[in-house]
């Protein structure tokens, strides 16, 4: 295998209108990059800034992806050892930067995966920025997006791909052991060994708690529901199948006090209490630790400029295109998606946004 194309350098921008600008680096952005540079688009993509606050959101550089530890899903990405391609695959640099993942991985890292999607991205020949798109103005072409570091960048298409957030509770404990027995995504995360055959907790009453705790029922047992009230908020027959299924227990009238665990085994127990009695705690032997109390799509900087839902998720107005409320701006992955929400949907709408942005231009007569 011949090597990684080298960094180039500081990326130099601004003194020209852009054919495209995608602004995000998940899979979405990455898939879209690699699809933009291959119809010589030379694409310009910002994938966020590596700031405290950006960490303490999760939406750094990488996406979502980049905060969580084996991937078993994506396909193409069998269990075995990866070194020798990461050898090759990666810059000297690139693989500094990466956690190692420790004698007994199986699967490619979710950090792994994102820098792979970006040196691709990169070696067909998309420019990348790390920094954060912290305005647009999108009420007339050429469009004009500013950054954070005070910079304008004006384009004749954009693709957004920012991603959703995951909401906590904003837990000190919470977030020391994220990836470590911490999830917010059932799908993902709940066939990993460290889950299967032992207890977890799903925090959430809504349909999004039901549907990760039925899920995990798959793998593990039992499976408790820490819901703040007495009753549900989700539909009624997804309440009724969950208060069916023998392998789940619900603890009504409480919420977490503590996620338990050490630094060697990750999760080892929660920590709830009572919301009718705050005296009464209770503690619960499980290994992990479910958020299901919904997403926050990253759309607040483009300020109302693109119909959303009334969730704020990006609208695509076109069926089975990217196509958002203003003509030359698409949206890819999780921005646009609250029902999937996986590595692969996110990059295959990145694939769309790109030859949907192509054809868009060559329509403009731009090329």
């Amino acid at each position: 295998m011949s090597a990684p194309t080298p960094d180039e350098g500081p990326v130099e921008f601004g003194s020209e209108v852009e054919k495209l600008v995608i602004v995000g680096s998940g899979p979405a952005g990455w898939a879209a990059g690699i699809y933009a540079s291959r119809a010589e688009l030379h694409p310009l993509c910002f994938e966020g800034a590596n700031s405290a606050e950006n960490y303490a959101n999760g939406t750094l550089p990488l996406g979502q992806l980049a905060l969580t530890t084996e991937v078993e899903n994506f396909p193409s990405w069998p269990a075995g050892d990866l070194s020798q391609y990461l050898e090759t695959a990666l810059t000297d640099k690139e693989r500094a930067m990466l956690p190692d993942g420790g004698p007994d991985q199986e699967a490619i890292t979710g950090p792994q995966l994102m820098t792979l999607m970006r040196r691709q991205a990169k070696n067909f020949g998309t420019r990348v920025v790390t920094d954060d798109v912290a305005s647009v103005d999108f009420s007339q072409r050429p469009f004009t997006l500013t950054t954070a570091s005070g910079k304008t960048v004006q384009a004749h298409s954009v693709i957004i791909a920012t991603g959703a957030r995951a909401n906590y509770l904003g837990l000190d404990s919470e977030h020391a052991y994220k990836n470590k027995g911490v999830s917010a995504c059932a799908v993902c995360d709940g066939a990993l060994p460290r889950f299967r055959g032992k207890g977890v907790v799903v925090v959430g009453g809504g349909d999004s708690a039901m549907e990760e705790a039925t899920y995990l029922t798959k793998f593990c047992d039992p499976v408790y529901i820490v819901h703040r009230r007495d009753e549900f908020r989700a539909s009624k027959i997804m309440a009724e199948r969950v208060l069916a299924n023998e392998k789940i227990t619900v603890k009504w009238n409480s919420v977490v006090d503590e996620v338990l665990g050490s630094d060697d085994e990750g999760v080892n127990g929660v920590v709830i209490r009572s919301t009718k009695d705050s005296d009464r705690t209770e503690t619960l032997d499980v290994s992990g630790y479910f958020a299901a109390i919904g997403h926050t799509p990253n759309t607040a900087f483009l300020d109302g400029q693109l119909e959303t839902t009334d969730k704020k998720y990006l609208v695509w107005t076109v069926p089975f295109r990217t196509n958002t409320s203003v003509e030359g701006v698409f949206a890819a992955g999780d921005v646009a998606d609250d029902y999937y929400r996986q590595a692969c949907t996110a990059a295959g709408t990145g694939c769309m946004a790109a030859l949907d942005a192509e054809r868009w231009l060559g329509a403009q007569g731009i090329e």
